[in-house]
């Protein structure tokens, strides 16, 4: 339970749990299985099914230094500890930052501790969300667009400023995309939302997140990154254990930061689309891929191109940029040099496969049935599914697929996907 927990199995199967300080109803959660726990620290472990226990002990041997490096920047851990549980594939989220027992996908076990930034937002979000929470879901970016700050400051602090820039440009993709798919005068691309009468999943897109992210950077890049910190260490601490709305926010953010009242801040919390003065992340290490892209459309073979040091947001990078339309040479030179439709990696697997679909690489076509088979998680399924209902061969493939897949899937997915496949 996302409280304090007994770490062992029992005979009598009565377990008991403490949870000692206030939280609001949606964090509150529990998981019933064979589930298995080893401790990384003091205060620190995991739980999880024996098939899988120690590959995510090992994926996770990073999670105190995360901690170290989170109260370094932001202040003291209040939770007491911090424990995550691996749910089955079925698992529809990323993360749920349930306090002191963040839910996880299984789909971050890499087997090269690749994908852990998704660890890093659910730890933030031990401070921003669960210790100040959003008073309501029209104000969905004060947990997330925070978090996302504070995910990347985490990653910093451990892998370098190179690798959370890395992130950063990821994100700002994203957030292009998304804007474009609501559509750049969508009241849904504001970050103070409107959802009087709807379902708050609505509210849930990458506009909290990311639009949320790069407003708090904006400020950060304005009154210096060490003094934005000072206010967010600080921020955490008077508004602890409340809960915080926009028009309070922006209230506590001018009387703390005066020189964010020369900011175009209601253009950013109640205008729809992205503000010219949005900061643009520069990626260092992502320009050194797209030179190896260029030297490959140029002609280069894919096994000549410089590849050896590429973490997970390089190759999903270089995936992203590759065009809809590939020639069946193209696809086996990249997939025979870089072994993508074998990857052990979910992000990097599910970037490919949404190329290998409108280039009809039949070669892959099993890695899509077996990935819709086995993982569950909402951001991989619906663009493979859409993918694959833009043809005729497609479609016959997704329902065949869906039918035996579905009862398998968490009903958040189902309830997406029936009205996509039917």
């Amino acid at each position: 339970m996302s409280a304090e927990n007994p770490t062992e199995k029992n005979d009598s199967g009565i377990y008991e749990f403490k949870m000692p300080q206030p939280i609001p109803a949606y964090l509150l959660a529990l998981s019933v299985g064979d589930i298995q726990f080893e401790k990384i620290s003091d205060r620190a472990g995991v739980y999880a099914e024996p098939s899988v226990l120690k590959k995510s002990v090992y994926e996770f041997g990073d999670l105190e230094a995360m901690i170290v490096a989170s109260e370094n920047l932001y202040g003291q851990y209040e939770w007491g500890r911090y424990d995550l549980i691996v749910l089955p594939p079925s698992f529809p989220f990323g993360g749920m930052e349930n306090p002191r027992l963040t839910f996880a996908t299984p789909t971050i076990l890499a087997g090269d501790r690749s994908l852990v930034s998704l660890v890093a937002h659910e730890l933030a979000h031990s401070w921003s969300g669960n210790l100040v929470t959003n008073a309501t879901w029209d104000d969905f970016w004060l947990n997330e667009g925070f978090t996302v700050f504070f995910e990347r400051k985490i990653m910093e602090a451990i892998e370098g400023e190179a690798y959370a820039e890395m992130l950063a440009e990821l994100g700002y993709q994203d957030l292009l995309e998304t804007i474009e798919e609501l559509g750049e005068d969508s009241p849904d691309t504001q970050l103070k939302l409107n959802l009087t009468d709807r379902d708050p999943d609505e509210g849930v897109t990458n506009i909290a997140y990311e639009k949320g992210y790069f407003f708090l950077r904006m400020i950060a890049e304005l009154v210096g990154k060490d003094k934005f910190d000072t206010f967010l260490k600080t921020y955490f601490e008077k508004n602890k254990f409340q809960v915080m709305d926009t028009e309070k926010f922006l209230v506590y953010l001018q009387e703390e930061l005066p020189e964010t009242k020369e900011l175009n801040l209601d253009e950013w919390i109640y205008q729809p689309g992205l503000p010219k003065n949005c900061p643009k992340p520069n990626s260092e290490r992502f320009q050194a891929v797209n030179e190896s892209f260029t030297a490959w459309q140029g002609g280069k073979k894919a096994s000549e191109l410089e590849t050896k040091d590429w973490s997970s947001h390089e190759w999903l990078h270089f995936i992203r940029q590759l065009p809809e339309t590939l020639s069946p040479e193209q696809m086996k030179d990249l997939d025979d040099a870089f072994g993508f439709t074998k990857s052990g990696n979910s992000e990097v697997l599910a970037a490919w496969l949404t190329k290998v679909i409108p280039n009809e690489y039949t070669v892959a076509y099993p890695a899509i049935r077996e990935f819709l088979m086995t993982v569950g998680r909402r951001k991989f399924l619906v663009p493979l599914y859409q993918a694959l209902l833009k043809t005729e061969e497609g479609i016959k493939m997704a329902k065949d697929i869906y039918v035996v897949a579905r009862p398998n899937y968490h009903f958040v997915s189902t309830n997406t996907l029936d009205e996509l496949l039917n």
